[in-house]
């Protein structure tokens, strides 16, 4: 019987408490962002951030508990936007949309960090203190090799794949020392906005491949804004070495992605992006569940280990109140589905 999990890949709004204080204490310019080195005010106010975070997500009753990302200005590029091997260049947009991050331009080999092991740490020690957790495990997110390195710019390698496999080496550096964790989820959506060019697709799923490796969770690769071409898929369910390949099911070209999964089959778990990260409109439980079902009955004869219901993308874009409603309807779909 197929296990239904609700979790999210992190990055959260801001509590609207924390945002004046904050742009207070690091200043209103692009100088003025996180570098990895912040005050003891700056630390104490992202400790109360992270710590609201978790008691979100277990007052919900989701089943996986991330550290939210509150300190990550620059989206998916924070791990290296805070690296010692990186210069931040001029604003970028996010993908299709009004948010924006620091051009990471890599100007050295990357070595370890431990910016984001730090941070979960810090969630690890929430969780274990945490009243109710103890039906909940730590799940960790960093951005996908491939993504980082198409968010990025490199100025130290000189060649597309050997850029691609740095920065593969370093994420898997940092998975190395992340504290004890269930899952690792690997946010990845340049694989359906920018995806590589034919014949280069062994390159994107050799640097995920590399990732999956440095720990024993599992994994999940987490796309958004729509489906996957189709040879792409194949190699991410043959090549990637990931547990769980995430779908958006919110998109509306998500017959496609029902039928790669007809056609080239899927990995032993699916991630279902099954709310909308970037709409206010909050799902009901009972329309989360209808969409697994939905999804479901398309592949009748796949079996799954494990169905982890999710956002389509990541949170930060809504409200705070909104962003908690959507965690709480996950939660209560996993409810309806039993």
């Amino acid at each position: 019987m197929t296990e239904r999990v609700a979790a999210t890949p992190g990055l959260y709004p801001l509590p609207d408490w924390a945002k004046e204080t904050l742009s207070n204490l690091k200043g209103h310019q692009k100088g003025d962002l996180l570098s990895g080195d912040e005050s003891e005010a700056i630390v104490g106010e992202y400790a109360e951030v992270r710590a609201e975070y978790v008691d979100d997500q277990l007052d919900a009753g989701l089943d996986l508990v991330t550290e939210g990302q509150g300190r990550w200005d620059d989206m998916i590029a924070h791990p290296l936007t805070v690296h010692d091997a990186v210069e931040t260049g001029g604003i970028v947009r996010y993908y299709d949309n009004n948010n924006f991050y620091r051009d990471p331009r890599v100007v050295d080999d990357l070595g370890f960090s431990g910016d984001v092991a730090r941070e979960l740490e810090r969630a690890s020690d929430l969780l274990a203190d945490a009243d109710g957790a103890a039906d909940a495990s730590l799940a960790a997110t960093l951005p996908g090799p491939y993504s980082l390195a198409r968010l990025a710019t490199d100025e130290q390698y000189g060649d597309e794949a050997e850029f691609q496999a740095a920065i593969a080496e370093f994420l898997a550096g940092e998975v190395e020392a992340f504290p004890a964790h269930e899952t690792l989820f690997l946010v990845e959506p340049s694989l359906v906005t920018d995806p590589p060019a034919e014949g280069e697709e062994s390159t994107a799923t050799d640097a995920i491949a590399t990732v999956a490796a440095a720990t024993d969770a599992d994994v999940v690769v987490q796309t958004s804004y729509g489906a996957l071409g189709e040879k792409l898929y194949a190699h991410l369910v043959d090549e990637a070495g990931a547990d769980a390949l995430g779908l958006d099911l919110v998109a509306g070209d998500r017959d496609d992605s029902v039928y790669n999964v007809q056609e080239f089959g899927a990995t032993d778990s699916l991630a279902l992006g099954l709310v909308d990260g970037q709409n206010t409109l909050v799902e009901e439980p009972e329309t989360v569940a209808e969409r697994v079902e939905w999804f479901e009955s398309q592949i009748p004869n796949e079996a799954f280990d494990r169905t982890y219901l999710t956002p389509n993308t990541e949170l930060f874009y809504l409200p705070t109140n909104k962003y908690r409603a959507k965690l709480n309807a996950l939660a209560a779909a996993t409810e309806v589905l039993d």
